[in-house]
């Protein structure tokens, strides 16, 4: 063993037997307040920053000391450190831990990083007698979108090499969170490494050195066996998992779910998933299958399920004079989304947790895309990519390619996902209710930055030339640059769920909780009148001649001149209006929570005709061609005939 000696000034510079003592200051700026865990070369701490006084905002610090004369020994030790380092700092998944800092202080180095409040996975095994299968099944698809993001990496791909229990943490939220990338590693094709990893949880082929994405599917197959049958790998004979099937030890395992894991823990790569996507799509089947089903039919890619009887059928034009739609789909639970269209196909969400493709003209179903929660925002079209991107209370958004309802990509955020996706400039920009306005490129998902507002952020941003605007449900206004970063904020005295307009004239359009409409300039955030309603606002306004339209809780739908701020005329319904209305041919267009969608002239607010469904409308309308498309919390997407003024 290297000759070990002790640091010049240890014992008054803040250190003990080689670690932190409690209340040690590093750089002037993090506090120790505790261990957390470590070995001989290292330790984690959790910290204070002291850069804010008025809140207790707590940092993990990752120590690396080389307690060793030998100066290679050294410079290697510190060099894998830093590799960490460096991954860590250029990684942005919700499944992976922020850097904040890093730096080299008492020949020791340390990386500041993001505290997570939760238990891993080993320490969740000790404290718990059991863990529902569905929440496993849940973890193993977050933890497959983490692998697949790392292997899909940019410039070259990274294996986790170390997958196990002790380095998965599940947070105060209940979500996936991987840590400790310390023997991670740059994935180069007919390369050789160390052999390197834990045993028990490593892959036949990493024991020789020849480590590859394949290996963490294995890795991931063994920590997910080591769960559901707490049979500790490490003290089993290497690779006998088939010798204990995971029904054998856990009442709620099921045949598909063993047949999953075999295949990740199959001895040979070319039999394993050949993709975590892969894997990840087998245990969303699995989880959202019918009872019974097998998960070679439960995972296909989405587009062959057939619909139940009677869930779309076509309606002839009513004697009474009437209006009688087209044509009505039923689908599973409650429409609050919001339908698109593109290239004669009909998209909407619903909670059922689905995003449907029905043919535009007829009405019939093409395919339906399962998430893992139920769907309030509305689809996002992007033609150029021939894909679809809608947001999941699943804390997800995807895109989906429209010809055959397969997931393009995926990113996690932090929390559930209810605003509705913008896509301009070739990018996605929507927000979560993580707190977080976020821009993807459209293209391939990849992160380009993030705008934390401090609460959920619900509205749909609008994006014009030079800005993202949107609400928050703390009740601010933001006005970014495309960039992300900010320009001003208007805060007003309650949530803005509201989705902001902007009309030719650079002039933003809103509504708030506080029952107020906003006009505010685009470009300085300058507040140019404000209208008050009797009710909260969650309706989102639009803008025809001069004239801005939008509902109110009170009941009411309003109509403004965009110049004066002045009421125009205002149309009464008899429950309040939180849908949004469009415009089309000089007729407005409105849902109700009174059941009832509302067709008004657009000028005098005289009503034109109405339609009655079984369940309040929450959602704005869609026009395309001759068909009025709506949703409907009684389960409908209704298409009805557009009738020319």
């Amino acid at each position: 063993m290297p000759e070990t000696t002790q640091f010049p000034g240890a014992n008054d510079s803040g250190y003990e037997g080689g670690h932190l003592r409690p209340n040690t200051i590093l750089l002037a700026r993090y506090k120790i307040d505790a261990k957390l865990g470590g070995g001989g070369q290292g330790a984690v701490y959790q910290a204070r920053d002291l850069n804010f006084p008025d809140a207790r905002r707590l940092v993990a610090i990752k120590e690396m000391t080389v307690m060793t004369a030998d100066p290679s020994l050294r410079a290697s030790s510190l060099k894998t450190f830093q590799r960490e380092a460096n991954i860590l700092a250029t990684l942005n998944h919700p499944a992976t831990p922020k850097i904040y800092d890093f730096f080299d202080q008492n020949n020791s180095a340390y990386l500041i990083m993001e505290y997570i409040n939760g238990n891993n996975l080993e320490e969740i095994l000790i404290k718990t007698k059991k863990i529902p299968i569905d929440k496993i099944v849940e973890w193993a698809i977050e933890l497959c979108d983490v692998l697949q993001y790392l292997h899909s990496y940019q410039p070259e791909p990274i294996i986790f090499r170390d997958m196990k229990p002790a380095n998965i943490m599940i947070d105060s939220l209940g979500k996936v969170r991987l840590v400790d990338f310390g023997i991670a590693k740059i994935f180069v094709s007919g390369v050789k490494h160390t052999t390197i990893g834990t045993e028990g949880y490593s892959s036949p082929e990493q024991y020789k050195g020849n480590a590859n994405p394949l290996s963490d599917i294995f890795s991931l197959g063994a920590t997910l066996h080591h769960v559901i049958t707490r049979k500790d790998p490490r003290l089993e004979p290497p690779f006998s998992f088939s010798e204990r099937n995971i029904m054998d030890y856990n009442e709620e395992a099921t045949p598909e779910l063993a047949a999953i894991l075999d295949k990740a823990l199959s001895f040979e790569p070319e039999k394993r998933y050949q993709s975590c996507a892969e894997m990840k799509e087998a245990f969303m089947a699995l989880r959202y299958r019918p009872i019974g089903t097998s998960v070679a039919s439960a995972a296909t890619n989405g587009s062959a399920p057939t619909p139940r009887a009677n869930s779309r059928e076509l309606v002839d034009s009513g004697a009474d004079g009437r209006m009688q739609p087209i044509w009505t789909f039923e689908t599973e639970d409650e429409i609050r989304s919001s339908p698109a269209s593109a290239d004669g196909v009909v998209f909407v969400g619903s909670y059922d947790t689905n995003l449907w493709a029905i043919e535009q003209q007829s009405g019939e179903f093409i395919w339906k895309r399962p998430s893992d929660a139920g769907i309030a925002s509305t689809p996002g079209i992007d033609s150029y990519h021939g894909q679809v991107i809608i947001g999941s209370e699943d804390y997800t958004i995807r895109a989906i390619n429209m010809r055959d309802g397969r997931v393009n990509w995926s990113h996690i955020t932090g929390n559930k996902v209810r605003s509705s996706p913008n896509i301009a400039h070739g990018y996605v920009f929507f927000g979560s209710d993580d707190g977080k306005l976020y821009a993807l490129l459209a293209d391939n998902g990849r992160y380009q930055w993030e705008y934390d507002a401090g609460s959920a952020v619900r509205s749909k941003p609008f994006i014009t030339n030079e800005r993202v605007i949107f609400g928050t449900e703390g009740g601010d206004i933001v006005g970014l640059e495309l960039n992300g970063q900010r320009k001003w904020v208007l805060r007003t005295k309650k949530a803005v769920t509201s989705s902001p307009y902007v009309d030719l004239e650079g002039i933003c359009y809103v509504g708030s909780f506080d029952g107020f409409i906003y006009a505010i300039d685009a470009d300085s955030g300058f507040s140019h009148w404000r209208v008050r309603t009797t009710g909260p606002i969650i309706s989102s306004p639009t803008v025809h001649r001069n004239l801005v339209y939008i509902g109110s809780a009170d009941g009411r739908l309003y109509c403004i001149n965009t110049q004066t701020g002045k009421e125009r005329w205002t149309y009464q319904t008899e429950k309040p209006i939180v849908a949004s209305p469009i415009v089309h041919d000089g007729v407005v267009y409105i849902g109700g929570t009174d059941r009832i969608f509302h067709a008004i002239d657009a000028m005098n607010g005289k009503e034109i005709w109405r339609f009655e469904t079984k369940g309040a409308i929450t959602s704005a309308a869609h026009i395309v061609d001759d068909l009025i498309l709506f949703g409907s919390l009684d389960h409908t997407l209704y298409a009805l005939p557009l009738v020319r003024q």
